[in-house]
């Protein structure tokens, strides 16, 4: 198993508006579970399963996915990608 794929992502949200933007907009999900504020999912790409967890904080989203080693390769020069993308969705509007 490879190391996880962290990324967190500041925000001036609040928890429920952030969770609803992400949880809307970031992953598409096969299973999900929240626990307060966590949410555990399963999710696939490349024909490989991955699982992970968003904890949503007052300022900030953090993101932890365990991959596989194909997507792993992939996903450390994508992190940058992915806080850009989650930083525009959890800008104020």
């Amino acid at each position: 198993m490879s190391r996880p794929l962290i990324v967190s992502i500041p925000h001036r949200l609040g928890r429920e508006e952030a969770a609803r933007r992400i949880y809307s907009a970031l992953l598409t999900i096969h299973e999900e579970t929240w626990s307060g504020d966590r949410l555990a999912f399963n999710l696939s790409a490349l024909g490989q399963s991955a699982v992970g967890f968003i904890d949503v904080a007052d300022d900030h989203v953090r993101l932890e996915v365990q991959l596989p080693w194909l997507l792993a390769v992939v996903a450390e020069k994508l992190t940058p990608a992915i806080r850009k993308e989650g930083t525009l969705m959890l800008e104020k509007k």
